[in-house]
């Protein structure tokens, strides 16, 4: 794929159902951090254009027909969204592509994928249950019910735009809530595109706006009274400073943050499939990914075999244009990424881990773009930065471990519980990992599959609360407790008067 062949698109904000530019007609581009050329330009939000889609959310919400309609009709326009999905799943694909850095091959399952989530949230529609209390006394009948919270302000990151905006927006939409949307200033395009998918399903106009822009958008969005409920994915920093801001204002907030996430190898597992899962674990998506297995905890007896058969088939992995079918790791996002990944490599030099494999940028025969090669260290100490800390790069450390009782006290030694896995064939020591971690998710001889129907989040700092799943429908609904009285009032405070 040569340059020349890329073209920048411009992309509106979506606001009360109308394509709009910001108030100030202030705009930014985005480059492809693969091929160094500007590929979309949107406009930068303020604190004026924030109100404006908050606005029109709450008017939707309080005046609207939406949280009105019934489960079946939210779940019907759901289901259509999901068609549209894949109808445009090409174009939404190349999107990806351009403004991430990701393999198209990964693109398209992300479109699949994030299909697939509104599809589920729409059952959900039909099934946002209460509870019926019958049995408090002959005089009362009490009812429990689920109602939606408003409006929800929705911020997303760039690393799988289009899904983690799937994990949270159709679950609002299929309990009535409205919402402000605003995406990665770095990932807005297949966002926008969404949101116009919304409006030609059927979604009445105002139910969802999204905005386009940095940081100081994010926080106007954050800070904004008329939000209800803030759900975030992103940095562990940056959801820090979201939940103070919500706290401040005691405004719901629900986070899913970062990871760093173990993948324990015991002497009696298919380590075949183990090696699979490790080399997939840590490239996929080059890294850049809450759920990337990062760190490979293995048994000291296995512990050499693993790591040469690590570093070979690391080897293996085709680095380069993420337009090209063939690509496993694409492009890193952008230039500050890149020095992060560079930073913690140094760290985990300086600190005395073994570097196998890589630990530079990679360049490619065009001279474009922002890569680094398949990076594997070895005699890694729990202690180290890149033990503990999350690199969001194609960098695995392996770290050695004497027993099972000792790879989970090295699993839980990072503020983060987001996820683990476990490699054996002994069904007690799985049982034993998946109960003795403290992590959201353990997958057992698997690692990073995920269904809509699963809840996915963390302990520590790895978030608050769950998407996915029935579950998740508890963050975007509030509790009311309706009780009646049946028959006559009898019992009195006073007496009556003769």
């Amino acid at each position: 794929m040569t340059t020349h062949q890329i073209t920048a698109v411009e992309r509106l904000m979506v606001i009360d159902g109308k394509d709009v530019g910001s108030a100030v007609d202030e705009w930014f581009e985005r480059e492809s951090p693969a091929h160094d050329v500007v590929v979309g330009r949107y406009p930068q939000a303020r604190a004026a254009d924030v109100d404006n889609a908050v606005r029109a959310a709450r008017r939707a919400f309080d005046e609207g027909p939406w949280p009105r309609m019934s489960g079946a009709e939210r779940a019907q326009l759901l289901y259509r969204v999901a068609e549209l999905i894949r109808r445009d799943a090409e174009q939404l694909a190349r999107t990806e592509v351009l403004e991430s850095g990701k393999p198209i091959s990964q693109a398209r399952d992300e479109i699949e994928g994030s299909a697939g989530l509104w599809e589920y949230a729409a059952t959900l529609a039909r099934h946002s249950y209460g509870d019926a209390h019958n049995q408090l006394g002959e005089d009362v009948l009490a009812l429990v019910v689920q109602e939606p919270v408003g409006v929800v302000g929705v911020i997303t990151p760039w690393n799988f735009p289009l899904l983690i905006a799937s994990q949270k927006l159709p679950f609002a939409l299929a309990v009535g809530c409205t919402a402000v949307v605003k995406p990665s200033e770095l990932t807005p395009g297949t966002t926008v595109h969404l949101t116009r998918l919304l409006l030609e399903a059927g979604i009445p106009e105002g139910v969802v706006n999204t905005v386009t822009g940095a940081g100081e958008t994010g926080s106007a969005l954050t800070s904004h009274p008329g939000i209800d409920l803030i759900s975030f994915t992103g940095s562990t920093a940056v959801g820090r400073l979201v939940a103070r801001t919500a706290g401040e204002q005691l405004k719901r907030v629900e986070l899913e943050l970062g990871g760093k996430n173990p993948q324990i190898v015991l002497p009696d597992a298919d380590l075949d499939a183990a090696l699979d899962a490790i080399v997939f674990g840590i490239y996929f998506n080059a890294g850049e990914c809450c759920n990337s297995g990062s760190r490979v905890l293995v048994h000291r007896v296995i512990a050499e075999e693993l790591q040469t058969a690590v570093v070979e088939r690391s080897r293996q992995v085709p680095v380069g244009d993420p337009l090209d079918e063939t690509t496993k790791v694409g492009a890193i996002v952008n230039q500050q990424q890149l020095d992060t990944i560079e930073r913690y490599v140094g760290e985990g030099n300086a600190d005395g881990a073994q570097l196998l494999l890589g630990g530079d940028r990679l360049s490619l025969p065009t001279g474009t773009g922002r890569f680094y090669q398949p990076t594997v260290f070895t005699g890694v100490t729990p202690e180290m930065s890149i033990a503990r800390e999350e690199i969001f790069g194609p960098v695995l450390s392996l770290i050695a471990f004497d027993d099972l009782d000792d790879a989970i006290r090295i699993a839980n030694s990072t503020m983060y519980g987001l996820s683990a896995g476990i490699w054996t064939r002994n069904i007690d020591a799985a049982l034993t990992a998946a109960r003795g971690i403290r992590a959201g998710t353990v997958w057992v001889n698997r690692w990073m599959d995920g269904y809509p129907e699963l809840p996915f989040g963390g302990y520590g700092a790895s978030g608050l609360g769950r998407e996915l799943g029935r579950q998740a429908l508890t963050a975007f609904t509030e509790t009311k407790t309706i009780q009646l009285q049946v028959g006559p009032r009898t019992a009195r405070w006073l007496p009556e008067e003769a």
